[in-house]
């Protein structure tokens, strides 16, 4: 059974930065698609991030280019998410998800973790 777990979420000044992490466990991630999404209160669950485990490969969501970057640590099964500049407007709960797929954007991958928390003050 696969298992995602992400940490390193928190309160953070607009402007600010922190890095997420994803922690795999129970399969082989090579081959995968790494994603990021996030869900503010009221709206849909939207893109923010993606890469191939196993690659270089990333992909970013407009709101974000520039300012978020995608990274992995092969050693220790855990992909992060690095926030740079951060705005209020990026205050959501943030999900790490895995799968194999084609369409790396859409919100249909099959292993997600449980969220964490970020909120960023004006």
């Amino acid at each position: 059974q696969v298992q995602l777990v992400e940490s390193g979420g928190g309160l953070v000044q607009a402007g600010g930065s922190l890095r997420l992490s994803c922690a795999a466990s129970g399969r082989t991630f090579s081959r995968y698609f790494m994603g990021w999404f996030r869900q503010a209160p009221g709206k849909e669950r939207e893109f923010v991030a993606a890469g191939i485990w196993s690659g270089s490969t990333t992909y970013y969501a407009d709101s974000v280019k520039g300012r978020f970057t995608v990274s992995r640590d092969n050693a220790k099964n855990t992909v992060y998410l690095e926030m740079n500049s951060l705005k209020p407007e990026d205050t959501a709960v943030y999900y790490c998800a895995a799968d194999k797929l084609s369409d790396y954007a859409r919100p249909f991958y099959r292993y997600w973790g449980q969220g964490t928390q970020v909120t960023v003050s004006s």
